[in-house]
């Protein structure tokens, strides 16, 4: 048996066309739901020299054993149809956003990072399963339920377009993300995490005006919390959607240069025509604010930058988790207060 020779398939640990079977891998042949953790093995002439880490001697990963989500309906899309386990084990930035097209739009500086590299991977992962969104024209008599099958699919298309290593869906509704008692969606989060090990994490910001960006954000960090510190990721970011985060003072803003592949964006914000034809032009939007963000972001010096996205560096929040959320929150608020206030003294000294 061969591995595959083409290049894409080639990326990270692809095992072409080789199926998990007790005889190939010697592990657990389960589909989804797995009743205890198990070993999984993969031959080590298909395990490329960056992925080695997540592996044990011999090949053997307990990353790789089958996975057990709360919500029945909860799957994953490989594009590259690699086994679910093996794709979420390589990757490196992880995107975790409410909705369908989330990621798409605040996450777009792991997905460039990641795109064509054999390296670096990105995997999405989607909280809610979308029924509620707004709709109009051809969507306007569509249901919840046939409407979260198209808003599925759309994202399914993102993840083909933008080459993911996975594209998770955990497929709650949006009442059971707002619960703040409820820890399923924690556990499903720490799980990927656990099994994914992400270097680079994205989410929505703390300071975002929907309700359901900022319910996953703290779900996001809870999750995070409660790995030990050796398995938590280098970087948190907490990204733009329904707030953007200019007003950040330039020493809390992180700025994220996304001026490459234009074209690769506008396919990947395009593709969610359910909320572009429904009456939502986020493909011109967040075309629009990036642009707006490369030139507005530096008043005294020409554009280094086509386009910009900015982010709240969350990072200290799972770095210490005596901090207090709310409290570094309203730090950055207070600093943008302050900066404010100083600027129109001095105008008036």
């Amino acid at each position: 048996m061969t591995p595959p020779t083409n290049v894409k398939s080639l990326r990270g640990l692809h095992t072409g066309n080789i199926q998990s079977n007790p005889a190939t891998f010697g592990g657990c042949t389960h589909a989804r739901l797995c009743p205890a953790p198990c070993l999984t093995r993969i031959p080590q002439r298909f395990i490329m020299e960056a992925d080695r880490r997540h592996f044990l001697p011999g090949g053997y990963s307990t990353r790789l054993c089958p996975m057990r989500f709360h919500s029945p309906t909860a799957h994953i899309f490989v594009p590259d149809s690699l086994e679910p386990q093996a794709a979420l084990a390589r990757s490196t930035h992880m995107g975790i956003g409410a909705h369908q097209d989330d990621l798409e739009i605040m996450a777009i500086d792991g997905i460039l990072r990641c795109f064509g590299r054999s390296d670096h991977w990105f995997t999405g992962v989607v909280v809610t399963d979308g029924r509620g969104s707004p709709r109009t024209g051809i969507y306007a008599d569509t249901s919840d339920e046939q409407m979260r099958h198209i808003r599925i699919q759309e994202q399914k298309k993102a993840a083909i377009i933008g080459e993911y290593a996975a594209q998770v869906f955990l497929d709650y509704p949006s009442a059971a993300v707002k619960t703040a008692g409820n820890q399923a969606p924690v556990a499903d989060l720490a799980h990927l995490f656990s099994l994914a090990r992400p270097q680079i994490v994205y989410t929505h910001n703390l300071a975002d005006k929907h309700e359901h960006h900022v319910a996953v954000a703290l779900k996001v960090i809870a999750a995070l919390r409660s790995l030990p510190a050796g398995a938590r990721p280098q970087h948190l970011y907490g990204c733009e959607v329904w707030r953007d985060l200019d007003w950040l003072v330039d020493s809390d803003k992180v700025a994220f240069d996304v001026s490459s592949a234009e074209n690769l964006q506008k396919a990947l914000v395009g593709v969610f025509d359910s909320q572009i034809s429904g009456g939502k032009r986020y493909d011109l939007a967040t075309m629009g604010r990036r642009r707006a963000h490369a030139t507005y972001h530096a008043s005294h010096a020409t554009d280094a930058s086509t386009g910009m996205v900015f982010a709240m560096d969350l990072t200290p929040l799972i770095e210490d988790d005596g901090l207090d959320i709310a409290s570094y929150v309203q730090a950055h608020i207070d600093r943008f207060a302050a900066d404010v206030q100083a600027r129109i003294a001095q105008m008036q000294s």
